[in-house]
C-alpha cells in the first residue's frame, strides 16, 4: 500500500481517538493549504472569512445563522502550537478514557465537552459587563473545551490513575485536573478570558458525564443517537456485485465462508493485541481489501 492508502487504513480500523487526531490534523492542513491559496493568488483574507465563518461568535444574532459553528469551532486551531498542544492532551487523557469507558463514550464526551464549552463562552460574554464591549466581534476555536471534557471525566473515572510528568515523577490525574480548574479560574481576567471560560464548561460536561454514568444514567444516550442517524446519511449504498459463474455448493460455500472468517479473525486479534503497525504488508493489504468487500 502506498503512504494515503496507509493513512486511509489506519484511520479506517483505528481507534475513535486515533480518528478524532486525524480529523483535528486534516483540518488544520486545510486551513494551512487554504492560507497558502490565499496568500499566492492575493485573495485578500479569503481564508481569515472562511476561519471566521467556522468559528463559534458571541453575537446571538450572528451565531443563529451559523449554527453549525458550535460544532466546528472545535475542529479548528490557530497555530501549529495551538493544535499540538491539544492533539498531545487528547492523546494523554484519551488513553486513560478509553481504559475504562467504551470509544463511542470517548466521541460523545468530547463533542458534548465542546458544546457545552461554547454554551459557556456565549452565555458569559453576553451576560457579565466586562465583555460587553468586545461580545459584538469576539469569537473561538480549538478543542481545548472538548479536550478538558475528557481530562476531567477520564479523572473522575480513575482518580488515582498515575502518570509521570518530569520533575515530579508520577502524578494522580486527579491532581492534574484540579491544577487545570485553578488555572482556568485564575486566568479569566489576565488573557484568553474566552477560551478559559469554555475550558469550564468543558469540565462541567465532563464532571456531569461521569457522575451521571455512576447512577447508571447515560446523559450523552440521546445525542448518540442523533449523531447516529447524522452520520448515516452520509455512508455509501453497498455495491452489488454480479458475477457469472458455477454456483458453489452449501459445502464449499461455508468452507469458504469459515476460511474467510477465520483470517480476519486471526488479524483482528493481532491488531487488538499488538496494534495495527505490528501487521505485515500481506495482512495490512488484506484486511483493506477485505474490508472494503
Amino acid at each position: 500500500m502506498n503512504i494515503l492508502e496507509e493513512i486511509k487504513a489506519s484511520f479506517k480500523f483505528g481507534s475513535n481517538l486515533v480518528k478524532l487526531i486525524y480529523i483535528n490534523l486534516a483540518v488544520y492542513a486545510l486551513v494551512l493549504l487554504l492560507e497558502l491559496v490565499s496568500f499566492l493568488f492575493r485573495l485578500n483574507g479569503i481564508d481569515k472569512f472562511i476561519l471566521d465563518f467556522f468559528a463559534v461568535h458571541t453575537n446571538i444574532t450572528l451565531l443563529f445563522t451559523r449554527p453549525w459553528t458550535i460544532i466546528s469551532y472545535m475542529f479548528l486551531h490557530m497555530n501549529f502550537l495551538h493544535i499540538l498542544f491539544n492533539m498531545l492532551w487528547l492523546y494523554w487523557f484519551g488513553t486513560i478514557f478509553i481504559k475504562f469507558l467504551n470509544q463511542k463514550q470517548l466521541v460523545t464526551v468530547y463533542l458534548l465537552g465542546g458544546i457545552l464549552g461554547a454554551v459557556f463562552y456565549i452565555v458569559a460574554y453576553n451576560l457579565f459587563p466586562v465583555f460587553a464591549d468586545v461580545k459584538v466581534l469576539s469569537n473561538n476555536r480549538g478543542a481545548s473545551a472538548s479536550i478538558m471534557a475528557i481530562v476531567v471525566a477520564a479523572a473522575m473515572i480513575a482518580p488515582d490513575y498515575e502518570v509521570y510528568i518530569p520533575f515530579l515523577n508520577q502524578v494522580k490525574i486527579k491532581y492534574i485536573a484540579l491544577v487545570f480548574i485553578a488555572l482556568d479560574l485564575l486566568q479569566i481576567p489576565m488573557e484568553n478570558a474566552g477560551g478559559h471560560i469554555a475550558h469550564l464548561g468543558g469540565m462541567v460536561l465532563g464532571f456531569w458525564y461521569v457522575k451521571s454514568y455512576r447512577r447508571g444514567k447515560d446523559i450523552g444516550r440521546s445525542f448518540d443517537r442523533f449523531m447516529d442517524y447524522l452520520f448515516s446519511l452520509f455512508k455509501k449504498p453497498k455495491k452489488m456485485k454480479v458475477t457469472h459463474k458455477r454456483a458453489m455448493t452449501d459445502m464449499e460455500y461455508n468452507a469458504q465462508k469459515a476460511d474467510k472468517q477465520a483470517r480476519i479473525d486471526m488479524i483482528l486479534e493481532k491488531v487488538k493485541k499488538s496494534g495495527y503497525d505490528s501487521l505485515s504488508k500481506e495482512e495490512k493489504d488484506l484486511l483493506f481489501n477485505m474490508s472494503d468487500n
